[in-house]
């Protein structure tokens, strides 16, 4: 995968992560559908998600610098 690739990656699953950990949209969604029983179980999928996309983020810059 390319660095711009990773990159893109990194920087979108971290929005999509951040939004569902720090806004509703989950719980809404999931309320809607019936599946509000995992409610009580996204923060232990999310923040870990959250975190791993940040991670990806940092080291895709830290390649791209390394690179320049």
């Amino acid at each position: 995968m390319s660095k711009n690739k990773l990159i893109a990656v990194g920087i979108y699953g971290t929005v999509i992560a951040a939004l569902c950990c720090f806004t509703p949209v989950l719980v809404v969604l999931f309320g809607m559908i019936g599946l509000s029983a995992f409610i009580g179980y996204l923060d232990y999928i999310l923040l870990p998600a959250l975190f791993f996309f940040i991670g990806l983020t940092i080291y895709a810059f830290w390649q791209h610098q390394k690179n320049k």
